[in-house]
This record gives C-alpha cells, structure tokens and sequence, in this order.
C-alpha cells in the first residue's frame, strides 16, 4: 500500500513537468526513428564504429530545435541539428519557424557525432514533416550543407562495419567517397633486425563491403537522393540551369585601368631605384622584388588577355604590394620616417572602415561586395598590427613590408564597397539576418574542425581554429558580413580536408574537382536565374580556374586542392541567402507499407509508385520517452 502511494506521489509530480511539452508536441505531431553509423575511440585510441538512434519528432510550434544526446557526444551536434531542420525546410517550402523539432540522440558509447549526422537528421526531419515512414534497413553517413548537398566525412570503413552489424543492407556515403585509404603496417624480421613499413592503399568501400559483408553501398549526392533511399518517395528537385556562363566582364574596365596603374608605378619605382645611392646588397634585393613585380604585372597582362578579369586584379594587386614595399622602403632614412609611414597607413584603413561601415546592403550582390570589403578592412588591420610589432623591435624592412600590404588591402576594401553600390538592388537587408546567418555558419565551422580535431587529432595545425576565431572576433565586433564569410572560408577548408584525406591520386582528385567545379556553375546559374549576380562567387570560380590551369600544368596536388577550395567557395557563395523552395510535397496517403530498399539505375527517370507510410503511427512509449527526456533538456537550457 505504501509503495502504491509513493508511486502515485511520484507521478503527480511528475504531471507538472510533462504539461510544457505535451503543449509543444500535441498529437498532431509525427515521430520517426532513424540510424545512423558513427565513430567511437577505445582505450587504445583506435576508431571503432557505433550504432546511434536518432528519435526526431516534428511539431507545430515556434521554430526551435531542441536537442538531447546520451551519453554525451564528443563533438555537439547543435548547430547541425540547426542546419539540418532549415535544410528540410527549404526543400520541402515549409516555414520552420511554425514547426518544433525534437531530436533525441542514444548510443552504447560516448561517440565521435558532430556533422556527419547531419544528412541523417535532416531525412529524419523531412519524413517527420511529412508523415512518411523510415526504412530501418538503410543507413547513411554525411554531412547536410547549406545548398542541401551531402558532405564529406571520416571514419567510413568503420561506420560500414557498425551498419553490417546492425542488420542494414544499404549504406548511403557522400558522392566522391567511395575510394577510402587506410595504413597498412607489415613487420617483418630480417637477421634479428624487426623491420616495420608502413604502407597507404586505397580500399573500394563499395566493393569492399559487397565482398566481405554483403552490404549494399551507394554514394549519394543530396538530400533529393538520401530521402528516396530511406523512404521511397521523390522530392522534386530545382532543375539546374544549362549553359552556364562565368563571366567576369563587369571587371573588365578595373583590369585594364589597374594594369596600367600599376605597370606605371612599377617603372618609376625601378627609376626611383636606378636612380637611389642605396648599397650593392640592398640594390640586388630590392631589384630582384621588383623583378617578381614585374612577372606578376606580364601574367596580369595575359589574363587580361584571356577575360579572366579577377585573376588579373589579383596579380596586380600582389605585384602592387612588392612595388610599394620598395618604394616606401627607399624613402625611409630614419625610425621616425617608419612610424610616420605607419600612421598614415592606419588613418588610411580608418577611412576604408568608415566609407564601408557608411554602406546600407541592398540586395544579396552588395551583400558579398560589402562582405568582401569588411573583411580586407579587417586583414589590413591586422597587418598593421604586425606592423608595429616589427617596428618595436627594430625589423624596419619587415615593418614596411606589412604596411604596404595593409594599405593595399585597405584600398581594396574601398574597391569592393564601391562595386557593391554599383549592384545594389531592391531594399535593404536587414543586419539581423546577416547576423543570425553568421552565427550558425560560425558554429557549424567550429563543429567540423572538432570533428576533425577528434577523429584524426590537430592534424591541421592552427589554421582553421584561427580562422574560426577571427569571424567570431568580427561577430563579436558587429562585422557580421565579414564574420560570416569567413566562417564560410573555414566550413570549405575543413570539408576539402575530409575529401582529399590521405588521396594522392591524380585522377580520383581530378574527379573530385570536375564535381565541385560543376557544383559551382550550377549555383552561380541558379543565383543567376534569381535576378542576383553572384560576383563574389563568379570571381572565385575564375580564381579557381586559375590554379586549376596551374595544377594541370605542373600536375600540383597542390594547386589541384587549392583550385578545388575556391570552387567551394563560388558554390557556398552563390548560394548565401538564395532561398528557393519549392512547391510543398503532396502529402501520400496513409498506410503500413514499410519502403523496400531500391537501388534506381544512374539511366532510371521514371517516378516509382509512391510508398504508403503510416503517418499515424503509433509511437506511445517512444513518444513518452521523447516527452520526459525533453522536460528535462529544457529544464537544463539545453534549447537550441
């Protein structure tokens, strides 16, 4: 009797907590449960693959995601959860800031999770939207990226072998994947001597798991793709543009009058020099930094040639620095003449942060230009900074070298701000949605470089960290166009870091690049057929084509990654704020089909028979688990 009482007592206080979420997620809602292969380290610090169960419920509310691991995941899965709900918005037309998402994440192990879940969710989010049920049979791993393209990820022979043991027949990996390369030690004793060669080989997921295992792996290229694997239903997809042209003609002018500006400078600088009483060593040098100029200024004049009109800027802009390095340096006779040159440097970048903290952003072509001159303020800032570091502690050349870089940076600024003007169109945005949009571009760059960090440890050194924390600087500071696009910057360095991991194969990194180069084209043709001009974009994509020229020249693995960055950047870029949803999916009608795993042929065009699902299914002791579990996440402020 008593224990009957205490029982009583305890639900009653438990009825309290349950109301709050029961109001969030009314019976109108829809539950599906989705798996998906992650990585966890031993004792011995190897890799190993885990099984995780995802619980994702989606309900009329107000735009929250909400968010609950056990045990607590190595990296957080936040901000891809945040990325993963406005991707299934976008896709599916629906506006989620009228719907809540729910997300409950279980595994037998503290798991390495983080980005590689974020495809997985974001099909769970899509099928919760939409009633459709989930094959338990198809397992995937994968990044979602803003365009709702599947990212690179590690770790996936291991994950291959968790979906294995876990009973799935179809594992979904990244397009470009396929080919993982492993470590193979053989020892071997030659007269008492034990010899050790450590050798890398490339392994064939798809054929390796069909031989060992029996498991079925396909690589997909978006969500489009992923969705009708775990599901059986097609989302119609944007069809992409044809005949794409990049064209950086609105350049053209700028090139040629920066050509001759600087080719003039240069020579009257050699004068300057020929002319100068400086030494023999010093003549030499700064002869020979003129030299350099001057090869940068013949390649700028063979670009102009071509079209290629960013290139040529950027090869003016190189040369114009080690002009005015030399040119600065011949003037200076004392320490004084030093620190007068590097205040008049900061009162020019003061008037370069002024003109483009005065610009009102119309339009999301402004938007890059002015994002593109925010951050070059920042960059000449910081090399003024240096600046001064080399002046205090006698470095004058060193010292003179970082401003001229600074006032040709600054001068930059100027240049991008006032191309924005030019393309200003339609009302302006407001500086709230550029913030917010900063915010989640710096967290998911920061959860992929802890990924990384966890998976392979500080293989990358200190780049992308500070990377990282240069746009939450300029987050901090309100610089909220600079801050995003440098997050962005740190997002495709981290994501070509997973896909060229350990590839030293010119083909299968040509192959890689042939894919994102026409990712690229084709978003720049969608922003095109937007009424947006996508010049930010459009100039990475030529840059891009630049090193690509080079990589193919000197066959330079890396000149190829570099090419392939700045085709990342271009994609990523041109699709910044362009959101074009489509028509809501029909809803299907209700049923208990469980979808069959169909593998389509890459020929395949025909829509299949749709699958019916249970949009009502009965979720009670899952969706009582998800209720409890949630009181207590946002008792805790776990709200995302």
């Amino acid at each position: 009797m008593r224990r009957g009482i205490v029982l009583i007592l305890a639900v009653l206080l438990l009825l309290p907590l349950v109301n709050p979420v029961m109001a969030q997620c009314p019976s109108e809602g829809h539950t599906v449960v989705i798996r998906a292969p992650a990585v966890a380290k031993t004792s011995t610090g190897e890799l190993t693959g885990v099984v995780t169960e995802f619980v994702i419920t989606v309900a009329p509310g107000h735009g929250h995601v909400y968010i609950e691991t056990w045990p607590l995941a190595q990296v957080d899965m936040q901000a891809s959860a945040r990325l993963a709900a406005q991707v299934a918005g976008r896709v599916l037309g629906v506006n989620m800031s009228h719907y809540d998402v729910f997300i409950q994440v279980r595994a037998n192990t503290s798991i390495i999770g983080g980005p590689s879940a974020g495809g997985t969710m974001t099909v769970g989010i899509i099928a919760a939207l939409e009633g459709w049920k989930i094959n338990p049979k198809v397992m995937m791993t994968g990044m979602i990226n803003p365009d709702g393209s599947i990212g690179p990820v590690g770790g996936i022979l291991e994950k291959a072998a968790a979906a294995h043991q876990a009973g799935v027949k179809l594992f979904l990996i990244p397009e470009g994947q396929r080919i993982q390369y492993v470590q193979e030690t053989q020892k071997k004793e030659i007269g008492g001597v034990l010899e050790i060669n450590t050798e890398t080989k490339p392994v064939d997921v798809v054929k390796y798991a069909e031989e060992r295992w029996g498991l079925k792996v396909v690589e997909v290229k978006d969500i489009y793709q992923a969705v009708y694997y775990f599901t059986g239903h097609r989302l119609p997809r944007p069809e992409p543009p044809k005949n794409v042209q990049i064209d950086t003609s609105f350049l053209k002018n700028d090139a040629v009058s920066d050509y001759k500006n600087t080719t003039d400078y240069y020579q009257m600088v050699l004068r300057e020099l020929k002319g100068s009483n400086v030494g023999y060593d010093t003549y030499v040098t700064l002869l020979t930094a003129l030299n350099n100029a001057g090869q940068l200024l013949n390649q700028s004049k063979d670009y102009i040639s071509r079209g290629m009109y960013y290139t040529a800027l950027s090869k003016d802009f190189q040369a114009r620095i080690i002009i005015r390095h030399v040119d600065w340096y011949l003037r200076i006779n004392t320490p004084q003449d030093v620190e007068k040159l590097l205040k008049n440097t900061s009162e020019t970048i003061k008037e370069a942060e002024s003109y483009v903290e005065n610009q009102s952003i119309r339009g999301i072509t402004m938007l890059q230009a002015i994002a593109a001159a925010e951050e070059r303020v920042e960059d000449a800032k910081s090399a003024l900074d240096s600046a001064w570091k080399y002046y205090y502690s006698g470095d004058y050349w060193d010292s003179v070298g970082e401003a001229a870089y600074a006032y040709e940076r600054a001068k930059t600024a100027i240049f991008w701000a006032e191309l924005g003007k030019y393309f200003a169109r339609g009302e302006p945005i407001k500086k709230d949605l550029i913030k917010v949009t900063a915010r989640d571009y710096i967290d998911e760059s920061d959860l992929i470089v802890a990924y990384i960090e966890s998976m392979y440890g500080n293989v990358l050194g200190n780049s992308l960290t500070d990377t990282i924390e240069k746009a939450q600087q300029y987050y901090d500071d309100g610089k909220y166009s600079a801050a995003l696009f440098t997050a962005m910057q740190a997002r495709v360095q981290g994501e070509v870091f997973l896909d060229t991991l350990a590839i030293t194969n010119w083909t299968v990194l040509m192959d890689k690049l042939n894919m994102v180069k026409e990712d690229a084209k084709t978003a720049i043709g969608i922003a095109e057929e937007n009424n947006i001009t996508p010049i930010l974009a459009i100039a990475y994509y030529e840059f891009a084509q630049s090193f690509e020229e080079l990589a193919k020249k000197n066959q330079s693995i890396d000149n190829l990654e570099t090419a392939m960055t700045f085709y990342m950047y271009a994609k990523e870029t041109a699709n910044l704020f362009l959101s074009t949803p489509l028509s809501p999916v029909p809803k299907v009608p209700t049923g208990n089909t469980v979808p069959e795993i169909s593998v389509p042929s890459a020929t395949k065009t025909t829509t299949p028979t749709p699958v019916k699902t249970a949009g009502g299914a009965d979720y009670g002791l899952v969706g009582l688990f998800v209720v409890i579990a949630f009181v207590v996440g946002l008792a805790v402020g776990r709200k995302v």
